[in-house]
This record gives C-alpha cells, sequence and structure tokens, in this order.
C-alpha cells in the first residue's frame, strides 16, 4: 500500500504495455492536497482548486490515452458542504465549468460521463444538467465516474433502502445492483495523493479488493509520469482476492 520506490523507470509505452493486459480497467482518484497546495504558495485555497481542476484534466485525458476504460474521482464528498461557503461556491463553479467543456469535447476524448452520489443538494438545474450530459455522452467508450455529493456510506444506505422499499431480498448481488456505481467494474487500483492514507469514506463497498497507491504528491502537481509510476507498482503485485 506504499508508495512506489521510484527504482524502475516506467514510461507511458510501458502503462500501455501492462494494461492492454486488462487487468487494470479501473483507476480511481482521492484528488488530496488542493488546499494544501495553495497555503504553501500563501495563496487562497479556492486556487489550489482551480490548479487541481486543471490537473484532472490532463490525468483524466492520460488515463484514456494508455487504455483505462474506467475513472473515477471523488470531487465532492458529503462532507464537504461544511467548508466555507466561497470554497464550497468556488468548487461548483469549476465543475459547471467543467460541464460546460465536456458538452463540446467529450466526443474528442470518448468519454462517458456518470455522476454518482446524491445530487440533490445541488439543485434541480445542476441535476437536470448532469442527466442530459450522462444521456449524450451514454455510447462513448471511456467511463468517467465523477462523485458528487457522495459518501460510501451514504451509497450502501440509499441502495438497501431501494431494495427495503420493493420489498426485495437484501443480498450482496442486489446491493451491488443498486448501488450507484451499478454496471462499473470495481476499481482495480485507488490512487490517494498527498500523504493521506485513507480512504474518507470513498466506495466503501467497491473497494473491498482494490489495490492501493498512496503518494506525497499534492494533487495539482500531478503529472502523466505519476500515473506511469502507479501503474507499474500494481503491476508488481499479485492479486489473490483473499486466495493462496
Amino acid at each position: 500500500m506504499s508508495q512506489s520506490s521510484g527504482k524502475d523507470t516506467p514510461s507511458r509505452e510501458r502503462s500501455i504495455s501492462l494494461i492492454s493486459s486488462g487487468r487494470l480497467r479501473h483507476i480511481a482518484f482521492i484528488m488530496d492536497g488542493n488546499g494544501r497546495w495553495a497555503a504553501k504558495r500563501g495563496l487562497p485555497r479556492k486556487v489550489g482548486h482551480r490548479y487541481g481542476a486543471a490537473a484532472f484534466k490532463e490525468i483524466v485525458r492520460y488515463c484514456g490515452d494508455i487504455g483505462i476504460k474506467y475513472v473515477t474521482v471523488y470531487a465532492f464528498s458529503t462532507e464537504n458542504w461544511g467548508r466555507p461557503g466561497d470554497e464550497v461556491e468556488s468548487i461548483i463553479k469549476l465543475l459547471g465549468d467543467y460541464m460546460d467543456e465536456c458538452e463540446k469535447t467529450a466526443s474528442r476524448d470518448s468519454l462517458r460521463m456518470r455522476f454518482i452520489g446524491d445530487l440533490s443538494a445541488f439543485g434541480e438545474a445542476f441535476v437536470e444538467r448532469a442527466a442530459k450530459l450522462e444521456a449524450a455522452t451514454a455510447h462513448y467508450s471511456h467511463g468517467l465516474n465523477i462523485a458528487l455529493g457522495y459518501g460510501g456510506r451514504d451509497e450502501i444506505v440509499r441502495a438497501c433502502r431501494k431494495l427495503a422499499e420493493r420489498g426485495e431480498e437484501i443480498t450482496e448481488e442486489a446491493i451491488g445492483a443498486n448501488l450507484d456505481t451499478a454496471g462499473i467494474p470495481d476499481p482495480d487500483l485507488i490512487v490517494r495523493t498527498a500523504g493521506e492514507k485513507r480512504l474518507s469514506n470513498f466506495l466503501m463497498w467497491q473497494s473491498a479488493y482494490s489495490e492501493f497507491y498512496f503518494t506525497d504528491t499534492l494533487w495539482p502537481d500531478m503529472k502523466p509520469h505519476d500515473i506511469d509510476l502507479a501503474v507499474e507498482e500494481f503491476f508488481g503485485r499479485k492479486r489473490r482476492y483473499g486466495k493462496v
């Protein structure tokens, strides 16, 4: 679960070769460190989020270029509503700007958009816009899942509530089929930046057998080479799924 030692010299070509095996289909990112990045430079936190958004776009595109079929990002948690109002507003504006951009560029990157989490607190107009973007990109080949108003425990509770309301049996398969990520393979690799080593209520159900990669790099400083490092370490591990 530790950061790569750096003894290898991974490259884009090496990542493409490894990923072509089909063993790494889905990477999820806990994009941590925007605020600390800004604080180190004496800048407002919202500036860190702006640079973090730029890193997000670069990393998502790179993941598609090297053959990753699904990317999930933890963009806004249920707990983030407790942050200062101006910071929350800046994050929501960045989300809106990105949706504007995706309406024009999703075809270029073949991005199939999906928003997971409880979007209701973002307002009816936002929910409708998200649904339209999902519908407009449903035929593209690379899945980008953006977790908004998301909490792993909340997601499980909502899935169980759906089953209970319909009078259906609550089984492992039934819960999985009613999660926000239904139909999406569980993440093979979860990457967390900024030196933190915890899930923070992210994909609690789906991460049961995920590999973890932690790096001290702050999210706005993440570059494609950092993804190559994570990919290299992933393929150096043996996944046993509880078996020998």
